[in-house]
């Protein structure tokens, strides 16, 4: 609990900033906790990443369930959310989301795992795929503000394998402001109600793909990681943060974060090791 770089952690209400820490829903302000300068980032501090969650097993999975309350943090609709982990064939792990909600709130979960396949040092010689045309900009505070932008012909082009080093050290505005890596891509294709293939992620003889209902992904390559008894060399770790785009509740061109009473929020995500 000491921990604040979410390590591993699942993250929520809403994963991401939310710029000026506020949002309107159906005619109705919301002002929330800023936590990161005026944002609110992963749903403020103490998040769900500080929440004792109660836990029991199920067969090869483990069902995590946690209630937030109406205007936890200033999130409106008390909120209650399962995570369920599971380990399949003994190569891949599966991630379960679901949540109801009693009044309209917005909602954003994700699990924040930092990887490195090869075990130590940096992550500047992993190769990446991501399936995505286009990634989100982000203005100063690393608000994404958008509109989305090509990635063809940027540093920011994952669509065939690439070294994470390669470009991360040019005079980029977008590298310059996030210290790297720390964006969201839109993801091609479209979600869908099963998980579809997004990512991939190679080093050391090992490899990791990533499949997903979620109509994003999160391109974090540990800029500003500071763990708990541990100095890193930069760029340690990469995150691959499956989810909505952040600050999406005030920008109307993202995919809605909406969660209103009697639906579910679902999600799956899977990462798949081989080597």
């Amino acid at each position: 609990q000491d921990d604040r770089s979410y390590l591993g952690a699942t993250v929520g209400r809403f994963a991401g900033r939310i710029e000026g820490a506020r949002f309107t829903l159906d005619g109705r302000e919301h002002i929330l906790s800023a936590n990161d300068g005026a944002a609110c980032l992963h749903g403020g501090s103490p998040g769900f990443e500080q929440a004792v969650w109660r836990a029991e097993a199920d067969g090869e999975a483990v069902v995590m369930r946690h209630h937030s309350p109406h205007g936890d943090h200033g999130f409106p609709g008390a909120l209650d959310v399962a995570v369920r982990v599971t380990v399949r064939d003994g190569c891949a792990l599966a991630i379960d989301y679901t949540a109801t909600t009693d009044a309209p709130t917005v909602l954003n979960l994700t699990n924040h795992a930092y990887f490195n396949l090869a075990g130590d040092g940096d992550v500047l010689d992993h190769t990446l795929t991501i399936a995505a045309d286009a990634f989100v900009p982000v203005g100063e505070g690393l608000i994404q503000r958008g509109p989305p932008c090509p990635v063809a012909g940027t540093p920011f082009d994952f669509r065939t394998p690439r070294r994470i080093g390669a470009r991360i050290a040019e005079a980029d505005r977008q590298l310059r402001i996030a210290g790297g890596y720390d964006h969201s891509y839109l993801l091609s294709p479209a979600p869908t109600l099963a998980p579809r293939w997004v990512a991939r992620l190679e080093a050391g003889g090992v490899a990791m793909d990533v499949h997903t209902t979620q109509p994003s992904i999160q391109l974090y390559t540990a800029n500003f990681l500071d763990a708990p008894r541990h100095a890193p060399p930069r760029h340690p770790a990469v995150c691959l943060e499956t989810q909505h785009v952040p600050n999406a509740p005030n920008r109307s061109e993202f995919a809605t974060t909406v969660l209103r009473p009697g639906a579910v929020f679902r999600s799956q995500t899977i990462y798949r090791f081989s080597g």
